[in-house]
């Protein structure tokens, strides 16, 4: 396919310019013979990836994350010369992200969350496309960052007052602390597998709200926002509801007595 016809399968103009973006990658990693890569990109973005390379079929890519628990990734795309390096793992990935360690006084302890961090960063300059995961801990965060603005964030957060004495590091990526995610496992029992039927049940509301809040495009499903409150979910499915959390849809278990379904879903709390 032309690049023209595939940007314009898609609707939302950022989805298009991140079209654009890839396209221009698998092109450069070809023509220059070079390793190419992404900023950051979130689940959404990594799904639109995906169909990319392969209307393009191009094999030779990775995800980058720094460890299981990330949603943040960079998209890698390698010419023939390097594959043999990325399929043994060897690659050095320190090449393309590094964690910014930032360790709070005691006085503080707990008293920053992570839109504390992320707004912080963002008031220096730095684009969110260069911020990785934020992951916070009782004494602080570690935070995973383009490789090309991390020395600019360790010697500048210090300048904003709620870290003026926190102490800031500069880590290898492979140093990160990995965060412990809670995660509830739970049945809930619905008329139908529709996605207006599972947000409802999911967000404990009624259907006319969970509607609502299909309608306000706060859901997704596969990190792909969906508005058709009739779509069926199915066994596997993620469900993300924005302010509510995300599930995913482990296992369809039957019916009750009664008709209704039983549907197995794991929550990240």
């Amino acid at each position: 396919m032309q690049k023209d016809d595939i940007i314009n399968k898609y609707n939302d103009e950022e989805d298009k310019l991140l079209a654009a973006r890839i396209l221009d990658k698998i092109k450069l990693a070809k023509t220059r013979n070079q390793i190419e890569y992404t900023d950051f990109l979130n689940m959404h973005q990594k799904v639109i990836s995906q169909e990319i390379l392969k209307m393009q079929k191009e094999e030779n890519y990775t995800f980058f994350t720094p460890c299981e628990e990330a949603e943040k990734l960079v998209l890698v795309v390698y010419p023939d010369k390097y594959a043999e390096l990325f399929e043994q793992n060897k690659y050095n990935y320190s090449n393309i992200a590094e964690v910014t360690r930032i360790k709070i006084p005691k006085e503080n302890k707990e008293k920053y969350v992570h839109k504390d961090y992320l707004s912080g960063i963002m008031k220096l300059g730095i684009k969110r496309e260069k911020i990785g995961d934020i992951f916070v801990f009782e004494d602080g965060a570690d935070v995973v960052v383009s490789k090309e603005i991390s020395r600019y964030l360790v010697e500048s957060i210090g300048q904003l007052t709620r870290f003026s004495k926190a102490q800031i590091e500069k880590l290898n990526i492979s140093e990160i602390r990995k965060p412990d995610i809670k995660k509830e496992i739970m049945d809930i029992r619905v008329s139908s597998l529709r996605l207006d039927n599972m947000v409802a049940e999911l967000a404990h509301c009624s259907r006319t709200k969970a509607n609502e809040i299909i309608e306000a495009q706060r859901v997704f499903l596969n990190y792909i926002n969906e508005e058709n409150n009739s779509k069926i979910v199915k066994q596997g499915d993620i469900i993300v509801i924005r302010g509510k959390g995300k599930f995913n849809v482990l296992k369809i278990e039957g019916q009750t007595k009664k008709g209704k379904i039983i549907v197995m879903v794991e929550h990240y709390i």
